[in-house]
């Protein structure tokens, strides 16, 4: 047992331990690093869903949002924006600006069933968001103006499946 003791006693514990501790530092600091990227600059996420088809696809999409833009105010009609749903804040939703604080948006209040118009003015500090599926998309129609600060970032590529890999058509309606 004194042998087992011994050698017990020969090992370098100290270096051991803070050998291990620098690499949990490491560690911790690539996980903030991290963090910082995907919640502040630029992450990935998944769409999917009726919402947006064509733009999307319904099986899903992994595209890639900016964070910044929300920030700084760079959104405009057309961008396709991720938000916190106004219905759920536990989800996040994808929708296309349709109008910014003070535009005139004209929009069909049952696109199944009627071609009954309504004309809202957005107010300020809010945008008009609607899916581009007319049909299949709960937006702006039915929770009306969108507070601006729920848009967490705008969508500017997909990135999978790589078939549609690119920018966002924000030409579409």
């Amino acid at each position: 047992m004194s042998g087992f003791v011994r050698r017990l006693a020969g090992i370098p514990w100290r270096s051991i331990a803070g050998e291990a501790l620098s690499r949990a530092f490491l560690v911790a600091q690539a996980y903030c690093a991290v963090h910082v990227v995907d919640q502040h600059l630029c992450s990935l996420a998944f769409v999917r869903g009726p919402s947006m088809l064509p733009a999307m696809n319904l099986a899903g999409d992994v595209v890639a949002v900016d964070r910044v833009s929300a920030r700084l105010g760079r959104v405009a009609p057309g961008d396709v924006v991720l938000m916190i749903s106004p219905e759920d804040p536990r989800k996040s939703v994808a929708k296309r600006v349709v109008g910014m604080q003070g535009d005139s948006v004209t929009y069909l209040v049952d696109p199944g069933n009627s071609d009954a118009s309504k004309t809202v003015v957005v107010p300020q500090g809010h945008v008009w968001v609607q899916g581009d599926n007319p049909y299949a998309s709960r937006d702006s129609r039915q929770f009306g103006a969108v507070p601006y600060g729920l848009i967490t970032g705008k969508i500017f590529c997909r990135v999978w499946p790589l078939e549609g890999f690119g920018p966002i058509d924000s030409n579409q309606s």
